[in-house]
């Protein structure tokens, strides 16, 4: 039997609770072969970022590669050690030692393939294999650069590997207790879901969940790789995300609230409204590799539009920069960024058969004077941008009112 397991920052972010984690991987050893993925200790990243922004106000997304991805190499190094100080065989590898080909992007890369042959041999050697998360290699062997997979990168190299090596399981160590119907920091009576769908999970980490990240679940829906998202310090039954099951249909169809305070709005202003101008807009973040969301034009007047969208506040600078040479070249009157804004939304697959959901969401943040600035929808979610600053009472109130500490 395979396992592959992770452990996120938090979960790692000391060498005692190094030794305590490697404690229960080596109990964990005894009965099946385990692959681990570390995340970088504690807020290991952040400070790399900030002591890189100290140097350059825009550091090179190369040299950037190369620094984070150091810290999931320290962590899977030390890993190692605890391990093998408690006589359990152990070797790390780096992403690229592992086998994860990449893109050739920066920052942001997606795995192409992974050539699970010297995990394997590791393996059959009677190692755990503690592997550097969020990272891989591009596939020129002759000048390969390392490159990092953005976001919840090690979430994603966990499944990847889980698919490759063709696991029997995959399990996601952090410090909660799995996936929540809310933020629990927000909603104190939030309720741990046992079980829930790829498709809603996917929509849950997609609009703000950060338990875990959408393109791990994308992974795990794509290879048929069941989850467990459980607390690494805790000794509790996690949440399975896995194929929808039909006996969902008699629970609530809402699952669960999802919030991202991560969000900027850009609106192009008197925008040409004719054929080939959105396409030619949207080109520009797409190059850049940008997500847009929440996109909005307004009824067409005397022959222009607005519109507007939404990206990671993260992407705000290479955004703007990307956007604001084909606002001229368009013509547009104006381009206006407001930074204050949030999103909610509600999601589950039940839904997309129940109608008034939407009419009760509207109804739930009128109630509280919210206001809603746009709204997008999937088959099972409902997205609201409001403001920032009502986005916990955003939160409580449509917990409260689709009654999902009932769950």
């Amino acid at each position: 039997m395979i396992v592959v397991q992770k452990y996120g920052g938090s979960s790692v972010g000391s060498t005692e609770k190094i030794a305590a984690v490697a404690k229960r991987i080596a109990g964990r050893a005894k009965e099946a072969q385990v692959v681990v993925v570390v995340s970088a200790m504690g807020d290991t990243t952040d400070e790399m970022i900030s002591m890189a922004k100290a140097l350059c106000a825009v550091p090179d997304e190369r040299e950037m590669d190369k620094l984070l991805s150091t810290g999931e190499q320290a962590s899977s190094a030390l890993m190692a050690m605890a391990l093998q100080e408690l006589g359990q065989k152990a070797v790390s590898l780096t992403g690229g030692q592992a086998g994860i080909i990449t893109e050739r992007i920066q920052g942001r890369a997606r795995i192409l393939k992974i050539d699970g042959k010297r995990l394997k041999d590791e393996l059959n050697k009677g190692n755990v294999v503690v592997v550097a998360g969020f990272q891989g290699i591009t596939e020129n062997a002759s000048w390969a650069d390392i490159t990092t997979l953005g976001r919840g990168g090690s979430d994603t190299t966990a499944v990847a590997l889980a698919a490759a090596l063709n696991a029997d399981k995959c399990e996601i160590y952090t410090d909660v207790d799995g996936v929540f119907t809310a933020d629990p920091r927000i909603v104190p009576d939030a309720v741990k879901i046992d079980t829930i769908s790829y498709e809603e999970m996917l929509e849950m980490a997609g609009q703000g969940a950060r338990v875990m990240h959408s393109r791990a679940v994308e992974l795990g829906q794509l290879y048929d790789v069941d989850i467990l998202v459980a607390n690494s310090a805790k000794a509790v039954p996690g949440t399975i995300i896995t194929k929808e099951d039909p006996k969902m249909e008699v629970r609530n169809p809402v699952r669960g609230i999802a919030h991202d305070t991560d969000v900027t709005r850009f609106t192009v202003v008197a925008i040409p409204d004719q054929p080939g101008v959105a396409a030619k807009l949207f080109h520009a973040p797409a190059q850049a590799n940008i997500n847009v969301d929440v996109i909005v034009q307004n009824v067409s007047s005397e022959g222009c539009a607005d519109i507007s969208f939404t990206v990671a506040d993260v992407d705000f600078e290479k955004a703007k920069k990307a956007i604001e040479p084909v606002v001229d070249e368009l013509h547009a009157k104006d381009l206006l960024i407001d930074q204050t804004l949030a999103k909610v939304s509600i999601v589950g697959s039940g839904m997309r058969s129940n109608p008034g959901y939407a009419d009760k969401m509207f109804q739930a943040l009128a109630s509280e004077g919210i206001n809603i600035l746009s709204i997008a929808t999937s088959e099972i979610r409902i997205t609201c941008l409001i403001e920032r600053e009502k986005v916990k009472q955003a939160v409580r109130a449509l917990h409260k009112v689709f009654e999902l500490e009932k769950v």
